[in-house]
């Protein structure tokens, strides 16, 4: 038997791929411990996460995350229990990724580049974010 505890569960493909790892090397029982609230929402403030599509924790049930990667059973640290190991519901925290409550609600640019994805040059917001004036350099996001 072994028990995986891992920081979050994002997409669902990386912890697929473990568990079955692990079962392959005969593991009879593998458990997973999720060390944060599943992840539900989209980071507008800087984190790199995929869009709320892609999360599996926003479009399947803890039970059903469980059968998507294959382990013989699934955790994940509540809420309100991080909230309580941080002391409390501080205005210092943002807890959108887990809550879907944003302290200020995106829009705009930054909410379709993350919900869409950017592909091509950053010039194509705001004129130039990832460009030099005068004809420096520029860099794309694939």
């Amino acid at each position: 038997r072994v028990v995986v505890v891992d920081d979050s569960i994002v997409r669902g493909t990386t912890s697929s791929k473990i568990v079955r790892m692990i079962k392959e090397a005969g593991a009879k029982e593998v458990h997973m411990r999720i060390a944060s609230p599943p992840i539900i929402a989209s980071c507008y403030y800087g984190v790199d996460t995929p869009s709320a599509n892609e999360l599996i924790s926003n479009r399947m049930t803890v039970e059903e995350i469980r059968e998507f990667i294959g382990s013989d059973s699934l955790a994940f640290l509540p809420l309100d229990s991080l909230k309580k190991l941080l002391g409390g519901d501080s205005p210092n925290y943002c807890y959108a990724c887990f809550s879907g409550k944003y302290p200020v609600q995106p829009s705009g640019k930054v909410k379709k580049v993350v919900d869409d994805g950017l592909n091509g040059s950053v010039g194509s917001i705001d004129g130039g974010l990832g460009s030099e004036r005068g004809g420096g350099k520029s860099f794309t996001i694939v």
